[in-house]
């Protein structure tokens, strides 16, 4: 049943729950965040859109095993070249994991979350995911812990989640129609065999939504992770993220699908479509009026390391930390100067969104000004700071006198590689051309003479005024110029017809 509560939806709390702030609260898009569980998330990368320009996270690969297969899952191990869930280049027992752990806090303090997300599912991985847990908690206590998992085996490890004081769980359920699941998931391994075809999905889905349930009770923010398949589960979605967030869930993050041939997965190997930016905002918003859905997530590897967008787990291989000597009382200190660091700018941050520049005055009769796409090419530091040349992928916001909103990221290959390969620039700027379809400005830090005419040309106007400038500040402030102009009366440049 829902309450109406202010402006916000929620959920009456189950009973025995004491309505705390996970306890079924669902927000909507755009919705304010209760205070309380704003303090929650407010240093969480995957949860808090604001904090993952701020705040870093790492993946722990301690979980080779998983308990069902996915069509669009193949695990890699040893691959440096490749960033999508499954992929990751030493596996890790817990005392390595933690080790590890040690190592990447004291070089970046900036991390705040600590996951285990695969290779397999932690889940079907109990004794190495929480004895390095357990000793995460005791070595490491200010930092979050995280599990994101397939949700077989979750219900028989809530108790043990909460008991080690696991505040955050992702649980990826693509359909609730077992006829769909059919079509994703060849098999489960469950009560000791291996079971296939329809069954399998109903059990699945049964243990999913049950574990939803049990976890919202305990008073843990549960995001549900969704793959988008076009042609499969993509009109389906919609009734699942209804449910979801009548069962609880906090937060809906809506993934495109990755499937090229190179991924050797079932639907790579098979020609399955993967869904053009397009289709996938448009589900995105549809599914955002009932619950907020995620924009900026990476689809990160299994032993993902930096920043959302970075990957810096090279920088701390096994080899590489067995040689560091680490003071973890002095890295924790250090921690805590730079978190309390971030929360002061995100306070001063929000106090200027609270009191917004005036914008030049217009007739109270005249149109609204129309948004504007602009494309960032970013580090993943909050700032303007990537060359053209070097982004790997570009985030995308719809720009009005209200608000810049991120609407999601585009990934594209390397405009130049080097002078080896730059025989390759002109087709790969071709392709970033069409990845920005729809976009009329791209801000960066500096772009060459080339690409420069090359967007120009088609539509896409360069612009590297802004470099190492936040990035809503910066394209607020592009915006205002275009307003104060008279140029939003019109498209900028010409528009490109194809996607």
């Amino acid at each position: 049943m829902l309450k109406q509560a202010g402006p916000t939806l929620v959920t009456a709390p189950r009973e025995g729950c004491g309505g705390g702030a996970g306890c079924g609260i669902s927000l909507a898009q755009g919705e304010p965040l209760p205070e309380a569980l704003r303090r929650r998330i407010e240093n969480h990368p995957c949860y808090s859109e604001e904090a993952h320009h701020y705040f870093a996270r790492m993946h722990l690969a301690v979980a080779p095993a998983c308990n069902i297969q996915c069509h669009y899952c193949n695990r890699k191990y040893d691959c440096a070249n490749e960033s999508r869930p499954g992929v990751v280049s030493e596996l890790l027992t817990p005392e390595q994991a933690v080790q590890k752990t040690l190592a990447v806090a004291a070089a970046i303090p900036e991390l705040a979350v600590v996951g285990i997300a695969g290779p397999g599912d932690p889940l079907a991985n109990p004794a190495r995911t929480f004895a390095t847990f357990r000793a995460l908690s005791a070595q490491a206590p200010d930092l979050k812990l995280c599990v994101s998992t397939n949700g077989l085996a979750l219900p028989e490890h809530v108790e043990e989640l909460v008991k080690h004081n696991i505040g955050h769980v992702t649980i990826t359920i693509n359909c609730l129609d077992p006829d769909i699941g059919a079509k994703i998931y060849p098999w489960i391994f469950w009560d000791h065999r291996r079971i296939g075809g329809r069954r399998a999905a109903e059990i699945l889905i049964a243990q999913q939504l049950k574990g939803l349930e049990m976890l919202v009770a305990k008073d843990v923010l549960v995001k549900i992770n969704s793959v988008m398949i076009p042609g499969v589960n993509d009109e389906h979605l919609q009734e699942l993220n209804r449910v979801v967030k009548q069962k609880g869930a906090f937060l809906h993050n809506i993934m495109p699908l990755l499937a090229r041939p190179e991924h050797g997965t079932y639907y790579g190997l098979t020609g399955q479509r993967e869904p053009d930016f397009q289709e996938l905002h448009a589900l995105r918003e549809a599914c955002g009026a009932q619950l907020k859905t995620m924009r900026h997530c990476r689809q990160c590897r299994s032993d993902a390391v930096g920043l959302l967008g970075q990957n810096r787990s090279e920088e701390f291989s096994l080899n590489k930390v067995r040689r560091l000597r680490i003071d973890p009382q002095a890295a924790m200190a250090k921690r805590a100067e730079t978190h309390e660091a971030i929360r002061q700018r995100l306070a001063e941050r929000q106090g200027k969104i609270a009191a917004p520049a005036t914008l030049p005055s217009r007739q109270s009769s005249a149109p609204a000004p129309r948004a504007v796409l602009m494309a960032v090419a970013s580090k993943g530091g909050g700032l303007i700071d990537e060359h053209f040349g070097q982004a790997h992928e570009f985030l995308l916001y719809e720009v009005t006198t209200a608000s810049a909103r991120l609407l999601g990221r585009r990934q594209t290959d390397l405009y130049c590689t080097g002078p080896a390969n730059c025989g390759d620039a002109e087709s790969n700027l071709n392709g970033i051309i069409r990845a920005l379809a729809g976009c009329e400005l791209l801000l960066c830090a500096r772009i060459g003479y080339t690409p420069w005419q090359k967007l120009e040309s088609a539509g896409i106007q360069p612009n590297g005024e802004h470099a190492l400038e936040p990035i809503e500040d910066a394209l607020t402030a592009v915006y205002r110029e275009l307003l104060a102009a008279g140029k939003l009366d019109k498209t900028l440049g010409v528009r490109q017809t194809s996607a």
